[in-house]
């Protein structure tokens, strides 16, 4: 993944870089969402309204806020493989007053295990198979293959980081990566399929006028939804965001008609986990979508 020495101090006095934006393309060339961080591991909001956290994200803007952006702007949700969202000019302005870059593991495939301390080392070379490893401040990030969901405190000293999460890049260190091991999914305890949680109904929302809804045509109605589950299926970074411009999509078509039931929302849900999005998320997303657009 790294240039050579040389050749990575040519290219950055060429292209104005820094260390941390060129860190950052070779990242996201690798397939790996990428994106700033300030001092203490804080993501930059990324665009005016959330600077500072001025929007009232979550604490530290660790994750995706309650801003009115259009689209999640800060956390995971924005990292990017895209090399003109990461060369943008408020990115820019961000690399030139980084601190760290980060990634979204489970946007590259993989999850990593972060072991805070020496006795969550020692747990976890007696239960888990050997993998890349690379040393952190406290502890070590362990490296496998595949995605899961990500939790925080699964045991000691010990969490999860994949989707809907974001760790520091510190290299790849040594070692042989291994495929995710059940040992490693059996921390986080899964989601029920039968207890996923449903969006609520928007059939009541239909408008005035007897809730009769222009686009109820079988046909404008079925493009739509297959339109918005492509759409979401292609994301190849930033799925978080796909996922909420794509819902805020359908809803401000059909959202104050009533022609959408709970079967039509559950397609746009499985598409959306289909990609690594927890039902939790969906209905955050969701509600945040008819949040913003009043309904």
């Amino acid at each position: 993944m790294t240039q050579p020495a040389d050749i990575r101090r040519e290219r950055l006095h060429r292209y104005g870089m820094n260390e941390h934006h060129y860190t950052a393309l070779d990242l996201a060339a690798s397939g790996f969402p990428a994106l700033p961080l300030r001092a203490g591991k804080v993501p930059f909001g990324n665009c005016p309204r959330c600077a500072g956290n001025a929007c009232g994200g979550r604490p530290n803007m660790k994750s995706p806020g309650p801003c009115q952006c259009p689209a999640p702007c800060h956390a995971w949700a924005a990292a990017s493989t895209d090399p003109d969202v990461i060369n943008s000019r408020p990115w820019r302005r961000a690399w030139a007053m980084a601190a760290a870059v980060a990634y979204h593991p489970g946007g590259g495939g993989l999850t990593v295990v972060d072991l805070d301390d020496a006795d969550a080392i020692a747990w976890a070379r007696e239960n888990l198979p050997a993998t890349q490893t690379v040393p952190t401040t406290r502890g070590e990030h362990w490296f496998y293959r595949g995605r899961m969901q990500s939790a925080n405190g699964v045991r000691p000293g010990v969490d999860i980081k994949s989707t809907m999460s974001y760790a520091r890049w510190l290299g790849f260190g040594t070692g042989d990566m291994a495929p995710l091991p059940d040992a490693v999914r059996a921390l986080v305890v899964k989601e029920s399929a039968t207890a996923r949680p449903m969006p609520q109904a928007v059939a009541g929302l239909a408008a005035a006028g007897g809730g009769q809804c222009r686009h109820r045509t079988p046909t404008f109605l079925e493009r739509g939804l297959a339109m918005a589950e492509q759409r979401i299926a292609g994301a190849t970074g930033g799925v978080h965001a796909t996922v909420y411009a794509t819902f805020l999509a359908v809803l401000s078509t059909h959202g104050r008609c009533g022609c959408l039931t709970d079967a039509h929302v559950a397609r746009l849900f499985t598409a959306a986990q289909a990609k690594g999005e927890s039902a939790r998320h969906c209905t955050e997303a969701w509600n945040n979508a008819r949040t913003r657009l009043g309904l």
